[in-house]
């Protein structure tokens, strides 16, 4: 039986993904566990969480999440950094050693990109990529992250 489309692509994503994050733990370039290197992706998703919205989203108790947050943060991938607004609440940041790591994740997505651009009409590429925007706004609201621009900025 085959896959639909959708589900082949991202699993060919994913399994990309997991086989970058297990070659980078083996050869210790990624001072991340398996599952650290899994959390800090959905922190640098969320934008900036604080630890009890990072525990929420992922189902997990607070003080699990505590736990697994301050060993990124003694590894350097992620720092609290005070609300301007409510003194008692923290933020939590990746810093630029997980924008490092994250980037070069992103370069396979990067080479599927220009492979599709390269393919592609303008027209289709357009389509295409109006077509992903929806998906990701309208169609996956259980997943409330959006695009940020200040990402390009650690490329």
């Amino acid at each position: 039986m085959s896959q639909n489309p959708l589900h082949e692509v991202y699993s060919k994503f994913r399994v990309y993904y997991y086989r970058d994050v297990f070659r980078r733990i083996q050869s210790r370039e990624l001072s991340l566990t398996t599952t650290e290197a899994y959390c800090i992706e959905v922190i640098g998703a969320l934008g900036s969480p604080t630890i009890n919205e990072f525990a929420d989203f992922i189902g997990i108790s607070p003080p699990n999440a505590t736990y697994k947050v301050n060993s990124m943060i003694r590894k350097g991938y992620l720092t609290k950094v005070q609300s301007g607004t409510d003194k008692r609440e923290f933020h939590l940041e990746v810093t630029d050693k997980y924008y490092k790591y994250w980037n070069i994740n992103r370069k396979y997505m990067d080479i599927v990109e220009e492979r599709l651009e390269k393919t592609l009409s303008h027209e289709e590429f357009e389509l295409f990529n109006k077509i992903m925007r929806r998906i990701s706004t309208e169609l996956m609201p259980e997943v409330p992250i959006q695009p940020k621009e200040e990402e390009d900025e650690h490329e």
